[in-house]
C-alpha cells in the first residue's frame, strides 16, 4: 500500500534554514499578478523595494517553498506518483508581520492522514520561526488520488455554510497567459503547471495554474479592497481548492464582510463561474 499512515505520522519532523530577500518578495508579488498598472502607487508597494509591503501569503513560498508540498511526498510511509497529487486546501496563520528579508528555521511534519475513500489526504504542517520567535504556521492539505480506501479516519469536513445574502464587494482579476510560468519561479517546479504532455497524462487539457497562485491573488484582492491595503491586518487565511484555474482566465472574487473576517468565494469567469476557491476565510484585525 503506497500510504502507511502510522509510519507517516511517526516520521521525524524535518527542519532546515530558509532565507529570503526583497528580490524573492518582488518575484512572488509579480507571480500573483501585482504591478498592473505598473505605476499605480497601490501596486508599487508590492513591486518597489524602497517601500515594500510583504503580502502574508508569501509565507507559502518563502525559502523557495521548502519544506513544501512536493517534499512531503518523500517521507517514510508515502510513495505516490506526482501526477496523482492535488493540492486540496491551505491554511496560514500569521504570528507577526513578515519581514522584507530574513533567515528562519522551518520545521515540517505530517500532522494528519485521512482516508477519503477515493483519495488519501495528508496534512503537511510547516512551522517557521526566527531569532525573535514564531513567524507563521502553514497547513497544506494534499490529496493523493486513488490512494484511499484502507479504512482510516475520514477527518473533519472543510465545508462551511454559504454566506448569507449577496457579496459586499466583487472584483475581477485577469490572469496572464504565462502566469504559471512566472509563479513557478518562486519554487514550485511541479511540471503539471508548465509541461503540456505531463498535464495531459494527469488528465488536464493543458497546464493548470498553481492553487497557491490563485490563493495569493485572492488575498491581495481582499487586502486591497476591504483592508485598506494594510497587509499587517491579516491574521489567518484558509481556503479549499474547489477547482482548477487555467492561465489566461479571469478570476471573479466575491467578498462578504463579517466581524473580524472576510468570507470569500472565487470562480472562473470564462467557464460559467466554475468554482475554484471555496470555504475561504481571511481573519483580520
Amino acid at each position: 500500500m503506497p500510504i502507511d499512515a502510522a509510519k507517516a505520522l511517526a516520521a521525524e519532523p524535518r527542519s532546515g534554514q530558509i532565507t529570503w530577500t526583497p528580490k524573492d518578495v518582488l518575484l512572488y508579488h509579480l507571480g500573483i499578478g501585482a504591478g498592473a498598472p505598473a505605476t499605480d502607487p497601490d501596486e508599487l508597494r508590492y513591486t518597489l523595494e524602497t517601500n515594500l509591503h510583504v503580502l502574508p501569503s508569501f509565507a507559502t513560498v518563502a525559502g523557495a517553498g521548502a519544506p513544501g508540498v512536493i517534499s512531503s511526498l518523500s517521507i517514510p510511509g508515502v510513495e505516490v506518483e506526482l501526477s496523482r497529487v492535488l493540492h486540496g486546501g491551505q491554511s496560514l496563520e500569521i504570528h507577526r508581520p513578515l519581514p522584507v528579508q530574513g533567515t528562519a528555521t522551518a520545521t515540517g511534519r505530517i500532522a494528519a492522514v485521512y482516508d477519503k475513500g477515493k483519495a488519501a489526504v495528508l496534512v503537511m504542517r510547516t512551522e517557521v520561526a526566527d531569532a525573535d520567535g514564531p513567524l507563521w504556521t502553514n497547513d497544506s492539505q494534499i490529496f493523493l488520488r486513488g490512494e484511499g480506501g484502507w479504512g482510516g479516519d475520514r477527518g473533519p469536513s472543510a465545508r462551511l455554510e454559504p454566506p448569507a445574502g449577496g457579496p459586499d464587494r466583487t472584483v475581477e482579476r485577469r490572469l496572464r497567459d504565462d502566469q504559471a510560468l512566472l509563479y513557478r519561479l518562486s519554487g514550485d517546479w511541479n511540471p503539471l503547471h508548465a509541461d503540456p504532455e505531463f498535464a495531459e497524462v494527469a488528465g488536464y487539457e493543458r497546464p493548470i495554474l498553481h492553487g497557491l497562485c490563485t490563493y495569493g491573488t485572492t488575498l491581495k484582492a481582499v487586502v486591497d479592497t476591504l483592508l485598506g491595503g494594510d497587509v499587517t491586518r491579516v491574521r489567518s487565511y484558509t481556503t479549499r481548492f474547489a477547482g482548477v484555474v487555467y492561465p489566461g482566465e479571469t478570476l471573479r472574487i466575491r467578498m462578504w464582510r463579517q466581524e473580524g473576517a472576510v468570507r470569500v468565494a472565487v470562480s472562473a469567469v470564462e467557464r460559467d463561474d466554475a468554482p475554484v476557491l471555496a470555504d475561504t476565510i481571511v481573519q483580520h484585525s
